[in-house]
Formats: C-alpha cells, structure tokens, sequence
C-alpha cells in the first residue's frame, strides 16, 4: 500500500476524508501545511505515489496502475473520500474517477483536479531523470553538495530545491526516493493518457494557474463530457505549482468548493 501521512482533524469531523495525490518528483511531505490547514472539519490523508517518497516501488507506471493504489487507500481508509490530485496525481485521480466501479464504485465524492486535463502532453520529464542520475552519490554528505553538483544540470534554484527534497541523506550511501529508472521508462505513459471512457457524476474542480499553459480552453469540452458537473477555476498570478505560489489562495478555493451545496 503506497506511504501515508494522516493529518487528523482539528476538530470535530463533519466531513469526508481528503485525500492528497502529488505529482511527478514529489511527495506526500510536500503538502503538509495545506493538509495541516485543511484539516478543520475532516482527516486529511496525503499519499506517496508509486515509485517516490516511501512508497513502493515497481516498473509500471501507468495511471491504471496510480489509479488502482488510490483505489486500494480508500477501500483501507473508508469510502467516500474526496480526492485532490496535482497533475500526475491529477491525472491519476480522474482515472481512478471514471474507473471506480472497477473497484466497488461509490469511491468519491467530489474530485479537485489541479493543473492538468485529461490529454497526452508532449513535455518529455526526462532530462531532470538524467540530471538526477548523473551525480555521484557516494561522494555526497549535505544538501549543500548536492545543489552544487545538481546546478550546472539544472540552473533554476527552486527546482533544484523541490527535486533535492527527494533525497534520502541519511542512508549510506545518499539515495534518491524516487525510482528514477522506472519513471524514466515509463515516460510516455506518464506524459500520456490512456483515453479513458466513462464518466464521474459527481462535483469536479478543475482549477488551474492562470499563467499555466497546462489546461487550454480546447481542453473544456473533452473535461465537460468526461466531468459533467466540472466548474473551473483560476488562480491569478499562479504558475503550474498553483498550491506552492499561492497557498493560501489554493487552499480557500478548495475548502470552498468541498464546503459547498452543490
């Protein structure tokens, strides 16, 4: 089962479980004051993905396979759950959303899907795979080290910053908790999408960064067939890491959109 942390209510539940799904290179870590803060009404459970953070490890990639672990997380933690994925855990929880009745049905509530549709990409995510694999670990013993090794490969310091998050300094030698083989194989599937069919009745929240170019207006009428309650939101002055840039702006316009009658 993929690696959990449990943000447990601060009060008294009155709502589903929220269930956080990350994107490539990150971790359930990454989403903890957001989780922290979510957790007024209801436990917040964010997830390690296959092949990153603690989570087990495989060479499948696809997001059948993303889709079936979330599966298997909520049959554990209790069904419904509402379900927030950030792009490739965007991706992998629309899966899992128009596929549930493959495990049980009745899964989800309502679905917040951040930064990404339902449609193929063509930015190949290789090349930070190949900045990563190319250090020497065992001649590393600080972050520090790291970074420098990592610069001349990668020249932009916050996404070294997000990628050196994922490094494991107190193993001997230092490792990366990514399976940086498989996500590298499995690049086109990860980039991809597999033309699901079906369709997710419930509420949806497409919300996207308004100077992000990953969700186009072309998109809507493929999400609108797929999603039929979709709305669709937009977070000014937000890039594609919306929830990093504007957290606190994410944050309401999630807890709104779950608070709502809808």
């Amino acid at each position: 089962m993929l690696a959990q942390i449990l943000h447990p209510a601060n009060g008294a539940i009155t709502a589903p479980p929220l269930l956080i799904a990350h994107g490539l290179f990150g971790s359930a870590r990454n989403w903890g004051v957001i989780a922290r803060r979510l957790a007024d009404t209801r436990d917040v459970i964010a997830v390690d993905m296959r092949n990153h953070g603690g989570s087990p490890h495989s060479p499948a990639h696809s997001y059948p396979d993303l889709a079936a672990d979330l599966a298997q997380v909520i049959t554990h933690i209790g069904a419904p759950v509402d379900l927030l994925g950030h792009s490739m855990g965007g991706k992998a929880a629309m899966q899992l959303a128009l596929t549930q009745a493959q495990f049980g049905g009745a899964l989800l509530r309502r679905l917040i899907v951040a930064d990404i549709a339902p449609m193929a990409y063509s930015h190949d995510q290789s090349r930070p795979i190949d900045a990563m694999q190319a250090i020497d670990l065992a001649s590393i013993s600080s972050r520090t080290q790291a970074d420098a090794l990592l610069a001349p490969l990668v020249t932009d310091p916050a996404l070294r910053a997000f990628f050196l998050q994922s490094l494991d300094l107190r193993s001997s030698p230092a490792t990366w908790k990514l399976n940086l083989s498989a996500l590298h194989d499995q690049m086109d599937f990860i980039i991809g999408w597999p033309e699901t069919t079906g369709r997710f009745d419930g509420p949806t929240l497409f919300l996207t960064g308004a100077n992000s170019h990953y969700v186009q207006p072309n998109a809507r009428p493929k999400i609108q067939t797929l999603f039929p309650k979709a709305r669709f939101a937009k977070l000014a002055d937000a890039g594609h890491w919306l929830h990093a840039e504007k957290p606190r702006e994410f944050e309401e316009t999630v807890r709104a959109f779950l608070n709502a009658d809808l």
